[in-house]
C-alpha cells in the first residue's frame, strides 16, 4: 500500500456551543464532508486506512508549554460558561468538552502518519484531522487551533528519526504565524506559507506575515513568506509562487521530509480566501512537491470551510499521492499583476540567503497582465454564508468531476525484457507486431525505417503511441535506432497529430535535427486547433518544439526554441524550473514527447526528474524516446518515475555557470510577450 490515510471519528465530536458567527465555520461537518468525498471516488479504499491515537502529553511538549498542555486538559471538566469565558481569551477559537481529546487525536494521526513514511511502511498519506494546528503557539490556542500538529510533527521527526532538514509548506490561505514563532530560528526547518495579506489588512494582522519577515538568526532565510495583496488568485499565481518561489528553494535545501499543512480555504469558493485555484490545481501542486524527498510527504488537513470544495480538493490530492495522473489545469496560464509583485518581492528578501535565486532572474511584470478583477469566474461577497456560497459554485464543481484513470499506468516497447531491467511488476511490456498499413506510409516518408530492425521498433513503438492517444495508457518508453531517431520522431508527431492530438510539446535532447512536420515557417507548423481554447491566443500552434542541447540559446519562433543544455545541477534545475515547465504549462500540452537523442547529456536522475516534472502538463501523458543503446539504469529510472516514484537526488546544488544564466535570461527576453508564466 502506498499512501495511508488517517482518521479517527472521535475527531468529530467538538462543536461550538454557543453563538459566534467567527467561530461557527469550524464544524466537523468538514471531516464528515472529505471522508465522504474520498469514499464516494473509491480512493479511501485504494489507502492503507490507520485509526488514529492520541498523542501523549511527553509528545506534545515538544513544541507547548506545560502549563498550556495542563489549561485544555482542564477543559474536559468545564461547564459551557467557563468554556466560553476561556475561549474569549484567545484569538477566534472555542473549547468543548471533548476539545483535549479531539486535539491529541489531531496530533497523534499526524506522528503516526510520520512514522508510517519515515518506517517505509507507505510512501506518503494524508492526515484527516481537526482541530487544524498551525496558527496555535507554544502557549497560547488561536485561529481554531489548538496544539500545532505539523509543528510537533517537525519536531517528532528530527528526534526520533534524526531528520536534519525538513520543509514545511503551508499553502492555507491564513498565515500559519505559529509555524513561524517555533521554527523562525531553526535552519533544519525551511517554511513556506502563502497567505491572504492585503496588506496586513487581513487575519491575523500580523506585520510579521510579510514577505521581509524571513527569520532570525541562525534561521534566516528559512522562513518564507508569500503575502497575496488581493483575492481571486488562481491555478497560474498559485503554479507561478512554486516554480519561481518554493521549488528553488526546496531543491537547493534538499529536504528529507515535506509535511503539507494543507488549508483548503485557499480554494475557489472558499468565503475565508476568496481565491479561484480549482480542486485539480492541488493535484499539481501535490506532483510537484512529490519529486523531492524521495517522495516522503504526509499532507495534514488545516482549513477549508466550503464543504464541497474541500472535499473534491482533498480527492484530488489522494488521487496524485496514489500516483493517478493529475487532470488538465483549467483557464489561462497567465499570473495576475498583484501575483508576480508578491513573487518578486519575496525572491529579492530571500535571495541573499539562496544560491537559486542568485543565478536567476525573476519574473518580468507585464503592464498587460490581467488582474484577478478582469476574470472570467466571479468572486464570492464578504460576509456570504457557506450555504449560499455552496450553491453558487456547485454547477462549477459538478463540472470537474476525477478524470477516469487510465487502465494500465506504464508500458514500454523495448528491446529488453521487463525481468531483465527490473521494472515493476506491473509495468506492461509492449510486444505489438508492426502494422502494414502504418510501417508502409513510414516508409514511404524515410526510406531509411525499411530495415527490418527499424520496421520491428516501429510497429512497438505506434502500438504503444495508440495506447496513449486512445486513454489505454497513461505513459510509456519506447526504443528506437539511433540510426533513425530523427524519421521516428518526425514518424510519432505525424501519428500524434493525425489521431486527435491538439497541442503536442517535444523536448528533445541531444544531437536531434527538427523533424521534416517542424521545417516550414520558422519551424511550426499550421494546423488548425479544433479546440479553439478561449485562452490560446494563437490557436493555429499545435507542436511546441524544445531543443535542449549543446548550442546557443535561439528563439526560431515562439513555438521553436534551442537552448543549452545547462553543466550544474544548479542550471539544470534553473532551466526546468524556469522554462521548461512555465513553457509547458502555458502550452497545455495534450501530450508531451521526451526524445534523448545521440549524444544528450543527461545523467538518468537529471532524465527522471525532466520526464516526471512534464507528467503534470499534459495529465501524465508522457512518452519517453530513448535509443535502443540506452543504458538499463536510465531505462530503468525513467520506468520508475513514469509509474509514480520519486527520482533520484541530482547531488550536491552547484551554481549555474555565468553563461547559463545569460542564455536563460536571453530566452526569458524573447519569450515573455507569449509565455505568461515566465
Amino acid at each position: 500500500m502506498g499512501t495511508a490515510l488517517v482518521y479517527h471519528e472521535d475527531m468529530t465530536a467538538t462543536r461550538l456551543l454557543w453563538d459566534d458567527p467567527e467561530c461557527e465555520i469550524e464544524c466537523p461537518e468538514r471531516l464528515a464532508a472529505a471522508l465522504e468525498g474520498l469514499r464516494h471516488c473509491g480512493l479511501e479504499q485504494r489507502c492503507l486506512r490507520l485509526s488514529a491515537c492520541e498523542a501523549s502529553e511527553e509528545e506534545l511538549g515538544l513544541v507547548h508549554s506545560s502549563d498550556f498542555v495542563a489549561l485544555v486538559r482542564k477543559t474536559q471538566a468545564m461547564t459551557k460558561g467557563e468554556l466560553q469565558a476561556l475561549s474569549k481569551q484567545f484569538d477566534a477559537v472555542y473549547f468543548h468538552p471533548d476539545t483535549f481529546h479531539c486535539a491529541r487525536l489531531a496530533v497523534g494521526a499526524t506522528l503516526q502518519l510520520v512514522d508510517a513514511v519515515l518506517t517505509g511502511v507507505v510512501h506518503n498519506g494524508f492526515a484527516l484531522v481537526r482541530p487544524p494546528g498551525h496558527h496555535s503557539q507554544r502557549a497560547a490556542a488561536n485561529g481554531f487551533c489548538v496544539f500545532n500538529n505539523v509543528a510537533i510533527a517537525a519536531k517528532y521527526a528530527k528526534q526520533k528519526h534524526g531528520l536534519h532538514r525538513i520543509l514545511i509548506v503551508d499553502w492555507d490561505i491564513h498565515h500559519g504565524q505559529g509555524i513561524q514563532y517555533i521554527f523562525e530560528d531553526d535552519p533544519s526547518v525551511l517554511y513556506f506559507s502563502w497567505h491572504r495579506y492585503e496588506h496586513g489588512r487581513f487575519w491575523p494582522f500580523l506585520r510579521e506575515s510579510d514577505a521581509d519577515a524571513n527569520g532570525q538568526g541562525q534561521g534566516r532565510g528559512f522562513t518564507v513568506n508569500l503575502p497575496w495583496n488581493q483575492v481571486g488568485m488562481g491555478n497560474a499565481d498559485y503554479l507561478a509562487a512554486f516554480l519561481h518561489v518554493l521549488l528553488p528553494l526546496a531543491f537547493e535545501f534538499n529536504p528529507e521530509l515535506v509535511l503539507v499543512s494543507a488549508g483548503f480555504d485557499s480554494a475557489i469558493g472558499d468565503p475565508e480566501g476568496q481565491m479561484r485555484a480549482t480542486p485539480e490545481c492541488f493535484a499539481h501542486l501535490t506532483q510537484m512537491l512529490q519529486v523531492l524527498a524521495g517522495g516522503r510527504i504526509c499532507f495534514v488537513l488545516e482549513g477549508g470551510y466550503h464543504l464541497e470544495s474541500l472535499a473534491q480538493s482533498v480527492c484530488m490530492v489522494v488521487q496524485t499521492l496514489l500516483g493517478d495522473p493529475a487532470p488538465l489545469l483549467p483557464g489561462p496560464m497567465a499570473p495576475c499583476q498583484s501575483a508576480l509583485e508578491s513573487i518578486q518581492s519575496v525572491r529579492e528578501v530571500q535571495a541573499p540567503h539562496w544560491k537559486s535565486l542568485q543565478q536567476d532572474v525573476s519574473p518580468v511584470l507585464s503592464p498587460i497582465t490581467h488582474s484577478p478583477e478582469q476574470r472570467s469566474l466571479a468572486l464570492i461577497p464578504e460576509g456570504t454564508t457557506c450555504k449560499a456560497v455552496g450553491t453558487a459554485l456547485s454547477p462549477l464543481l459538478d463540472r470537474l468531476g476525477l478524470r477516469p484513470t487510465p487502465p494500465v499506468r506504464t508500458a514500454v516497447a523495448l528491446t529488453l525484457t521487463s525481468a531483465a531491467l527490473a521494472l515493476p511488476p506491473d509495468v506492461l511490456h509492449q510486444d505489438g507486431l508492426p502494422l502494414r498499413e502504418e510501417t508502409e506510409v513510414c516508409v514511404r516518408l524515410h526510406e531509411s525505417l525499411a530495415q527490418d530492425e527499424a520496421l520491428a521498433a516501429i510497429g512497438k513503438l505506434l502500438c504503444l503511441l495508440d495506447g496513449i492517444l486512445d486513454g489505454q495508457v497513461s505513459s510509456g518508453i519506447a526504443a528506437t535506432p539511433a540510426t533513425v531517431a530523427v524519421a521516428t520522431l518526425d514518424v510519432v508527431i505525424q501519428r500524434c497529430l493525425s489521431h486527435g492530438a491538439q497541442r503536442l510539446l517535444c523536448v528533445a535532447l541531444g544531437q536531434l535535427d527538427q523533424p521534416l512536420k517542424l521545417a516550414d515557417d520558422g519551424g511550426v507548423n499550421r494546423v488548425t486547433c479544433m479546440c479553439m481554447c478561449p485562452w490560446c491566443s494563437l490557436p493555429g500552434r499545435r507542436i511546441l518544439w524544445l531543443n535542449i542541447r549543446g548550442k546557443e540559446a535561439a528563439t526560431w519562433s515562439m513555438f521553436h526554441i534551442s537552448t543549452p543544455l545547462p553543466g550544474t545541477t544548479g542550471g539544470f534545475l534553473s532551466c526546468i524550473l524556469g522554462l521548461v515547465l512555465p513553457l509547458a504549462y502555458g502550452f497545455q500540452p495534450d501530450l508531451v514527447l521526451v526524445a534523448l537523442g545521440p549524444a544528450h547529456g543527461l545523467q538518468a536522475p537529471q532524465a527522471a526528474l525532466l520526464t516526471a516534472m512534464l507528467q503534470g502538463p499534459a495529465g501524465g501523458r508522457v512518452l519517453a524516446l530513448v535509443e535502443e543503446e540506452a543504458t538499463p539504469q536510465l531505462v530503468r529510472t525513467l520506468a520508475h518515475v513514469l509509474h509514480g516514484e520519486a527520482p533520484p537526488c541530482l547531488g550536491s546544488f552547484l551554481m549555474a555557470s555565468p553563461e547559463d544564466i545569460q542564455a536563460l535570461m536571453y530566452l526569458k527576453a524573447q519569450l515573455k510577450p507569449q509565455w505568461k508564466l515566465l
